[in-house]
């Protein structure tokens, strides 16, 4: 479980710089970051699927069809609200309208296997809940801007949040009940997948939309363009989601769903980092009612905490 608990660590490292993207390139479109983030990542994926030839022998339809549904809710449409929430109300709203996460999927996949009573994890929820509410107050009672802009952002953020908590816990299912693939093959599949999507997002864009991929930006903003998406595609989806899906193995989901929330925490940070100032007394307080949380869930996860005898460890 601690080696679950690190993989997870590490991925919500990458997908909080992930988060930090749209903020570095507001004048990009959600779906031109999106296709760019994916189509790059289909590639990288492709190249690593070379090697899994035997493991491609062994897809079935049922493998295929969970694939293209996680490829693109879990992907490309979770991505695209994202960052289109981040454009209208700023890293930090919307990554912590996203960071309910862990109550959301906690809920959402408590009756798999492994998982504790719900009522043992009411305390940590609270907890966790309750962090939510300070940095959310801090943030809507500070920032200004216009209000159809944030209600729109409030909007994109909670099909966000939908998308990825049905990822996440269906994800965690296939990965937990299909002995014919590891991690690794199961994200590169995905990452192909997705590729797959993106492409034909770009190629009906080009035909319907083309306004959508023009962007009057100089030379210097599409080369860190094409720097960050492939950082995205290489650091915050495949390495990210490999991290990510070894977790998931090592963990029960109702932890995983919890464990979530370092996307959240490094998506603070890095903002702070970016504004040059630490944080305030709510945003403080938020971090500690989540960190808090997060370790509270662990100790019910355990053994001992779980209510098992220690000589069962």
């Amino acid at each position: 479980m601690r080696l679950g608990v690190a993989y997870a660590g590490i991925a919500g490292a990458m997908w909080g710089l992930v988060l930090m993207v749209p903020q570095l390139l507001p004048e990009f479109s959600p779906v031109l970051l999106s296709c760019a983030r994916f189509v790059l990542f289909g590639v990288v994926t492709l190249v690593l699927a070379i090697p899994m030839r035997k493991a491609l022998g062994r897809l079935t339809l049922k493998d295929v069809w969970m694939l293209g549904r996680l490829a693109l809710i879990g992907n490309l449409l979770y991505f695209i609200c994202l960052v289109a929430a981040i454009q209208r109300l700023g890293v930090a709203p919307a990554s912590l309208i996203v960071g309910v996460l862990p109550l959301t999927i906690t809920l959402y996949g408590r009756h798999d296997s492994g998982g504790v009573a719900l009522k043992q994890l009411i305390g940590p929820l609270a907890l966790i809940l309750a962090g939510m509410l300070c940095i959310n107050l801090q943030t809507f009672a500070v920032e200004q801007g216009p209000v159809g802009d944030k209600i729109a952002g409030v909007l994109y953020a909670l099909v966000a949040l939908a998308c990825w908590t049905w990822y996440a816990v269906h994800n965690s299912r296939c990965l937990k009940l299909s002995g014919h693939f590891d991690s690794h093959q199961w994200s590169v599949l995905c990452g192909v997948m997705t590729g797959l999507f993106s492409l034909v997002l770009v190629a009906a864009l080009a035909l319907w939309q083309p306004a959508q991929l023009q962007v009057d930006a100089p030379i210097e903003r599409w080369s860190l363009f094409w720097l960050y998406s492939l950082g995205c595609a290489i650091f915050g989806s495949w390495l990210a989601a490999l991290l990510w899906n070894a977790a998931s193995k090592r963990m029960p989901l109702t932890l995983s769903g919890q464990l979530i929330v370092f996307e959240t925490l490094f998506a603070l940070l890095y903002a702070f980092i970016w504004r040059q100032s630490g944080p305030s007394l709510l945003e403080a307080a938020a971090i500690v009612l989540v960190i808090g949380g997060v370790c509270w869930s662990m100790r019910q996860h355990s053994p001992v905490g779980a209510g098992l005898p220690r000589e069962a460890m």
